[in-house]
């Protein structure tokens, strides 16, 4: 059988995949969205419906409570000015939608100073004529937009809401004509108790989810047991993808274990060189046994030593060499044999049959909203945190998810630490409020007329007592 033919059915159900998966998680927004001012536009129960970006970074546990400025455009061209309209205040950017990506128009916005962007749809969905006017010379769509990156989204740090048509219109047409337009964006955080789940979906190999967990690895003592960390890989069933035949026989070799039953998507995207769809999953499985022997109550020390461990091994030459796996392993002070052991009893990877572990990330897949295109991410108590893998959105949502009054001391200390709270976490002070603290005046401290009355008159004394002492040399 041929490349075409060997390949084409995996990687075009996996491409669906990805479209279908990322369209799912485009109609959950995990925050909200409300209308201040003027009045006639704040009374919406629940606040306006709209699409979170799947990139950008969002202040989880936090809000942006601004005024609204119209750029009149699509944000397409560069940056604009805003500050006859802003006054100098913080502000949210609203823009059309156009010709370019939603990245584009959130750079754009984010070089114009905005606190956040705001994009309004220009189509209206089929399902909502009857509250969504159509622009002269456009039919409706069937579905809705959905805010994905479009690979060069690394560096927006601002969030970015989607607001469709119905909603958006009126909002610019009260801007249009003068009128002050508030907002308030919020990102919350459910805070049952005392404790936070972690989840962290990754597509190995992932140089950015390594980078994340080897700064957990580093920090997670500050949260005393409190946050239970879970790993989850993105393994895509097989059958479904047609990776085997009605006969059983294994049709996408080189992507799949088990005989078709479980496949990952060649990293290098050539079946017969690199890295294997097989070595993904193989190496998947390995790690979940590690974290299943070795999690201790979400904290697993070894499962991370690993991680960092393997670093070395994460290469075409080396991902699937038991010599450098194993060094990971010893290193790690991880026994190889407990984690063959855990491989086997739970189905293996060579026989036709169920893998009990790999069944499990599979029916994940399947049942929640994972949005693969932005791998990869994180759950905080099963809220989505959303964009780049960024330890200080992580953190901020991680604190976000204490009941209010059971926080662990190292959130009060780094969470308002911004842009440095690794930093903080891990040595336990923020550089900021110490470079603050180092360059405040004691003018801000209410002793300061006493500071300077004795600091004024300590220098006369001194120098009326050198004067009188010199009349006697």
């Amino acid at each position: 059988m041929n490349y075409c033919s060997r390949s084409v059915p995996a990687f075009v159900i996996a491409i669906a995949s990805c479209l279908y998966a990322s369209l799912l998680e485009s109609t959950k927004a995990y925050s909200t969205l409300q209308v201040q001012v003027p009045k006639e536009l704040s009374n919406r129960y629940g606040g306006y419906d709209h699409r979170d970006s799947l990139f950008g970074i969002s202040p989880y546990g936090g809000v942006i409570e601004e005024d609204v400025v119209y750029t009149g455009n699509d944000l397409c061209l560069g940056p604009v000015n805003t500050q006859s309209r802003s006054n100098g205040q913080p502000f949210v950017l609203m823009v059309d939608r156009g010709s370019c990506t939603f990245v584009k128009k959130a750079r754009n916005a984010q070089d114009s100073g905005a606190a956040a962007i705001l994009i309004a749809d220009n189509t209206c969905q089929c399902k909502n004529l009857d509250v969504c006017t159509l622009d002269e010379g456009t039919t409706c769509k069937g579905y809705g937009a959905f805010m994905s990156d479009d690979g060069s989204g690394t560096d927006i740090t601002i969030a970015a809401m989607l607001m469709f048509k119905q909603d958006a219109d009126p909002i610019k047409d009260a801007l249009k004509k003068g009128t002050t337009v508030r907002v308030k964006m919020s990102w919350p955080v459910p805070n049952p108790n005392d404790h936070v789940e972690l989840d962290l979906w990754t597509r190995l190999p992932d140089a950015d989810s390594t980078d994340f967990q080897i700064m957990w690895m580093g920090v997670q003592r500050r949260f005393d047991g409190t946050v239970a960390f879970t790993p989850h890989y993105y393994i895509y069933n097989g059958i479904q993808a047609k990776c085997r035949t009605t006969y059983g026989k294994k049709i996408c070799d080189s992507l799949c274990t088990n005989e078709g039953r479980y496949c990952a998507v060649d990293p290098d995207e050539g079946l017969d060189h690199g890295i294997s769809g097989v070595n993904i999953v193989e190496e998947s499985l390995r790690r979940l046994c590690i974290w299943d022997i070795y999690e201790n109550d979400g904290t697993g020390p070894e499962f991370f030593q690993y991680v960092r461990g393997f670093r070395v091994c994460d290469n075409e030459l080396n991902f699937n060499n038991t010599k450098c796996i194993n060094d990971a392993m010893d290193r790690a002070n991880i026994v190889e044999q407990k984690v063959t052991k855990c491989i086997e009893i739970n189905g293996g990877t060579e026989m036709d049959e169920q893998n009990e572990k790999l069944q499990i990330q599979v029916e994940e897949v399947e049942e929640i909203d994972v949005g693969i295109i932005a791998m990869p991410f994180a759950y905080v108590n099963g809220a989505r945190i959303r964009g780049v893998l960024n330890f200080g959105a992580v953190f901020k949502a991680v604190c976000a998810g204490y009941k209010h009054g059971t926080q662990p001391d190292v959130c009060g200390k780094c969470a308002e630490c911004t842009g440095s709270e690794y930093s903080c976490v891990l040595k336990y002070q923020c550089p900021l409020k110490n470079a603050d603290e180092t360059t405040r005046l004691p003018g801000n401290h209410p002793l300061f007329d006493f500071y300077i009355f004795c600091s004024v008159g300590t220098i006369l004394f001194m120098i009326l007592l050198s004067t009188n002492f010199l009349k006697y040399v």
